[in-house]
Formats: C-alpha cells, structure tokens, sequence
C-alpha cells in the first residue's frame, strides 16, 4: 500500500497557524510582487467571484469588501514548515517521497499487519498537533489510486479527510465517482480527446482497450491506465533525482534603468542557486543570464536578451559563477532601457566528485570546497546572506520584489518569533 499526504490550502494554512484570528475567514496568498492570487483556504475559496490567479489591482476591492485577508508570499516560512511536515512522515515510514513542497508519497507496503484506518488518522492527527497544518490522508496499492484516494479523503465530507481504498470494490466505487480530469497525470488536452469519444469518468478510461491507451496515449498513459486497475507501475523514489538545471527568474520590485543594481541582484540570484547546487552535490558548467524589460508596458522601449558562458572548470563555487554571470550580464545589458527581470540558470550539471580539472587554470579545490561548506554553515545557521559576496552589495530594498503584506519568518527569524502577550 501507498499513502498520499496532502496538506489543505497549504499556503493560506501556514498563514493560519500563527494567526488563529483568522481561522474560519478567508484567507489568500498573493504571487511574486503581489501580482495575483496563488493560493485561498476553503472560505475564500466560496467566494466565487475572487478567481485564482488573477490580478490583485483588479479585484482589491472585492476582496477589502468581503473582508479577505491577503499575504504576500513568505517562502522562508512555508518551507520550513514544510520540511516539518515531512520530518513527521519520516516518522511513520522509512521510505518517504516528497512529490512537492505539500505533498509526499509514504511505502506503507510493510505494515499490512496494521490497522490502515488507525495508521491513516494517526498521520492526520499528529501533523496538525505537531504543526497545527490540516491534511489529507488516501492509501491505495499503487501511487495514482493514492492520489486518487487523497482527493476523495477531502472532497466528500463523511470521510474526514482520511480515505482507504483497500478492497477492489472501493477501488471501482473510486473509479465510478472521479471525472476523467481528476486524475492525476491526465492533462486537459488529454481531458479534451477522452471527453470527445465518451470517456467521462475514470471507469470509462480504463475499460478503454490497451491497445488504443498506447497509441493514443503512449507509454505514460499506459502506466496511467494500469495503476488505475490496481497494477504499480510508477517507481516510489525515496531518494530524488538529481537536478538537471537550476536556475531562477524574478521580476524587480521597480524598474531599473542602472547597470549597478542588475548586477547586483544577478549575484544575490546566483547565490541562491548555487547554493542549492552545493546541496546536491553537484557542479554547474554552464550559466545562462538573461535580461528583460517588461513586455506588459505600452511606454517603455522593449528588449531582451541572453548570453550562456562556459565555465573553465565546473563547478558550484558561488564566487566564480558570480564572476562569469557578470561577464555575461556585461555583454547583453544595453543602457537606456528600464528593465524588469533579470534571470540565472545553471545547466550542464554534474557530480562534483566527476569534474576534471583545465589544464591551463589554476584552482585549488581543497580551499575553494573548504570556503564554500563554512559559507553554507554560517548562512544556515544565522540566516541567508549573513555571508555573502559583496557584489550584492547593501541595496537590496531597491530591487527585491513588493511583499507588502508579508507575514513575520516565525521560525527562522529570531527578530520576527511571534510575541505572546501575558
């Protein structure tokens, strides 16, 4: 058996932890610059007129009339509560699966001796005792019943958020409720030329022959089509992949016209990733830097461009791919434009203990590698950017994005711990 933790509404949940005011009201979460909303509890949610994902400048009114609480994005706080979550289920299984920053896959195929209801609302329990985050807990015998057993855990109210599908007569009463579009892997394209031949609900698709599955279809539909008769078919991987390119793009806080701060908002991008590089173990030989202006504007003059430079020497080393963005942001940055975004991706990824030295450079790897670890340790342990380069020099303000409405780091931050009053 497989079980699929969900956390609800996870972003508006983390909100509601640390502010039981608003348990019961409508929350939302707003995007990178406070462009639109990515995230609403269930009560917000009810409000049909306050759509997902659309601009906050149009609907601000709506929201200030029914009273929506709005927060912009606080990423520190929800991956640190995320990573909390994932420490409990660590707890109830050797194998975990983290799918995303909500959501994991347990092997739960050793404890058929245990009561999977028990174990189920066990899970539930004390994850919102530990964290105080709701969740929702399906197992099922493979990971797309899982998931499946996961929706219907929150969507029909007599299960109580914990759903087990154990028996091939729960399995076809799965199939016989969910619409074709709830399952997971089968996108709306997909959704569209199934709905088109009269396959409606879940139990239709898989009693489509196999043979059209895998024409139609191909291999990943196939897969699709077996775990939902019960057949595992996709890998449990407790262990992740290594990344094949990490990179980031975000737009500025403000327009800017200065060369200065570009550069400086390039290197405090490229540490964060590089940073994420050393964490898996990996060296980067190649860097992608880009620039752009905003594309939405009708009065600004508009460009962009990209450059990828070659790195000497692989590596994760942030001072050198800080160097190397900047050759690059040099060579495709032009004056008299008010940029919006300046973006960093690293690729050609590969096992730091693989990289071969140049002959015709000098590197001392022992140095480089023993800087790296002291700056990661120092940085994890009294923040980000404690020790940084000083190509990010102090301006920051300047050009990070608009999080207005942000909530205090209550985990990570020792100034912003939540005050209780006696």
């Amino acid at each position: 058996m497989i079980a699929m933790v969900d956390c609800n509404s996870f972003y508006a949940s983390c909100e509601q932890v640390f502010r039981p005011d608003l348990w019961g009201k409508p929350v939302v979460v707003l995007s990178n610059n406070d462009g639109c909303i990515i995230a609403a509890n269930k009560e917000a949610k009810q409000l049909a007129h306050i759509p997902m994902f659309e601009a906050v400048y149009k609907i601000k009114h709506i929201l200030i009339k029914n009273k929506v609480t709005f927060f912009s994005s606080n990423y520190t706080l929800y991956g640190e509560m995320s990573q909390r979550v994932m420490n409990i289920l660590e707890t109830f299984s050797p194998s975990v699966e983290v799918y995303s920053i909500d959501e994991a896959f347990l092997d739960a195929k050793g404890l058929s001796h245990i009561d999977m209801y028990a174990y189920g609302f066990e899970i539930k329990e004390r994850i919102y005792k530990y964290t105080g985050l709701p969740v929702g807990v399906g197992i099922a015998p493979t990971k797309v019943l899982a998931k499946l057993a996961n929706r219907m855990a929150k969507k029909i109210p007599k299960y109580n958020h914990v759903y087990i599908m154990d028996t091939d007569a729960k399995r076809i009463e799965a199939l016989q409720w969910a619409a074709i579009g709830d399952i997971w892997g089968i996108g709306k394209k997909h959704v569209q030329r199934l709905q088109a031949i009269g396959v409606f609900k879940a139990i239709d698709f898989v009693n489509l022959p196999l043979a059209w599955v895998r024409k139609e279809m191909t291999v990943v539909g196939e897969r699709l089509w077996k775990e939902l008769r019960g057949e595992s078919c996709l890998e449990f991987m407790a262990v992740p992949n290594p990344k094949k390119a990490i990179g980031t793009a975000k737009s500025f806080g403000k327009k800017l016209p200065d060369l200065g701060r570009i550069e400086e908002a390039c290197a405090y991008y490229i540490t964060e990733v590089a940073e994420v590089l050393r964490a898996q173990k990996s060296c980067a030989t190649y860097v992608h830097v880009a620039v752009y202006t905003n594309y939405h504007s009708t009065i600004d003059k508009q460009y962009r461009n990209r450059m990828t430079v070659t790195m000497p020497i692989p590596t994760n080393d942030t001072f050198a791919l800080i160097a190397q963005a900047r050759k690059a942001l040099h060579c495709i940055y032009k004056p008299g434009y008010r940029y919006k975004k300046v973006a960093v991706n690293l690729t050609g990824l590969i096992p730091e203990h693989y990289v071969q030295g140049n002959l015709f450079e000098k590197r001392s790897k022992i140095l480089d590698s023993n800087l790296m670890h002291t700056l990661d340790v120092l940085n994890r342990k009294f923040g980000k950017t404690t020790v940084s380069s000083a190509m990010i020099g102090t301006r920051v303000e300047e050009w990070e994005l608009i999080k207005r409405e942000r909530s205090p780091r209550y985990t990570t931050q020792w100034r912003e711990l939540l005050e209780v009053g006696l």
